[in-house]
């Protein structure tokens, strides 16, 4: 496998890692996704090799692997093939939703190297599992295996390799039939919060969902749930 393996299902975005990935490949699909209007997930899939491939960059005034992915709108699912260490989890901290497969290991060895986590490690991290978890892990540099990583909120979900590409595709067509506005306002709506005041952020809230009131999928999904179909969103 090369570079990044892009695929279109449905509306879902599927991007698949290769030993030759580079961050500048990573940065010009996830800017296509961005004006691609019928995307509403887009799904990771990257193992070990990927960490080397992360390190290479890491420090060198490229392009970020990280940024690109942290900037998009959708919805995106992190499906971790193997070990994700040092930048490799800091590419997976990145996304949204992280699964992973039995027997990985995880975590941000960097102070063993005399560095220190460059691609969000230090933010996303202990907004994630908490200020004193993250300090253990970043100051020992010590790994941490999926099964503990799922009990921490690292991974949200840890399953048999052989299941990990089914698993991942019908977790993101599930959340793909929701509204894409409703999609991007939760989204927006939960990493924006974290910086704001409780009642800022009750407000911010309220604010999204009264946009939704002009929406066609709004309606949409009252007339469904009234006539007991699937709703079919359009993202207007």
């Amino acid at each position: 496998m090369g570079g990044i393996t892009y695929q279109k299902l449905g509306h879902c975005r599927i991007l698949e890692f290769g030993a030759a990935s580079t961050p500048e490949e990573l940065a010009e699909l996830c800017d296509r996704i961005a004006w691609d209007e019928d995307a509403r997930v887009v799904v990771l899939i990257f193992g070990p090799e990927v960490n080397d491939r992360l390190l290479d960059s890491y420090g060198a005034g490229r392009t970020s692997f990280v940024d690109p992915v942290a900037r998009l709108k959708q919805p995106v699912i992190a499906a971790i093939r193997g070990n994700a260490v040092g930048p490799g989890l800091e590419l997976a901290l990145a996304c949204d939703i992280r699964i992973g497969i039995e027997g990985a290991r995880f975590g941000l060895p960097q102070i063993r190297a005399g560095s220190t986590p460059i691609n969000g490690g230090t933010q996303r991290l202990p907004r994630l599992v908490g200020q004193g978890r993250a300090m253990q892990m970043i100051l020992t540099g010590e790994p941490i295996d999926s099964g503990e990583a799922s009990r921490i909120g690292i991974l949200n979900r840890v399953v048999a390799s052989d299941l990990l590409a089914s698993t991942v595709v019908d977790m993101a067509q599930n959340m793909a039939a929701k509204s894409p506005l409703s999609l991007t306002y939760v989204k927006e709506a939960l990493y924006a919060g974290r910086d704001l005041t409780l009642d800022q952020g009750l407000r911010m809230e309220l604010d999204l969902y009264l946009l939704l009131f002009t929406a066609s999928d709004r309606t949409e999904g009252i007339t469904a749930f009234r006539e007991r179909r699937k709703p079919d969103f359009k993202g207007e």
